[in-house]
């Protein structure tokens, strides 16, 4: 397990240590999960323009994040504790109010703490992690942002049992 955090802690060093003329930003979200599972996630992205010579519309940032995860009461109390670094792909689809709507997804990995959690076996701390938003940016140069976004947390059927875990999370960014 040691080897394991020290190895995303490289990574996430990595991702924000690059040049500092670079985009960068943090996020937070507010986690909810099926039945009572509550969370919080806390996040900083890395901007890249890596894909604009495919196309200007083409946003991309790395994320690296700590999840908090609760489910249940004071007799039930369960809770994990989740690290996780994502590439998330972002695509303008609309415009409301003068401000850009982008569609966003990613595939990203992440390291669990517990493998059962509310109730669900997921086999493997090591776990995918998949997402899909709608991002709304406003402000002074859009420079700051709210999504919703869906989270899919499994291992890919590496290994059984693999129910996943499904997540809906409410978001706000900002750039700094």
């Amino acid at each position: 397990m040691k080897n394991i955090i020290l190895s995303l802690t490289l990574m996430f060093g990595f991702v924000f240590s690059a040049d500092a003329t670079q985009n960068k930003s943090y996020s937070i979200d507010y986690i909810q999960g099926e039945g009572d599972v509550k969370g919080i996630k806390l996040a900083l992205q890395y901007h890249v323009d890596w894909l604009k010579q495919y196309s200007e519309n083409l946003n991309m940032y790395f994320e690296s994040s700590l999840n908090l995860w609760e489910y249940g009461a004071e007799n039930d109390y369960d809770s994990n504790l989740v690290l996780a670094i994502s590439p998330v792909i972002q695509y303008p689809i609309t415009q409301m109010a003068d401000k850009p709507i982008f569609i966003e997804f990613g595939i990203g990995v992440s390291l669990l703490d517990d493998t059962v959690f509310a109730g669900k076996n997921v086999s493997t701390h090591y776990q995918f992690e998949d997402r899909l938003g709608l991002v709304m940016k406003f402000g002074k140069n859009n420079r700051q942002s709210v999504a919703i976004r869906y989270f899919h947390y499994s291992n890919a059927g590496f290994k059984k049992p693999n129910p996943g875990l499904d997540f809906i999370a409410l978001n706000y960014t900002r750039f700094y």
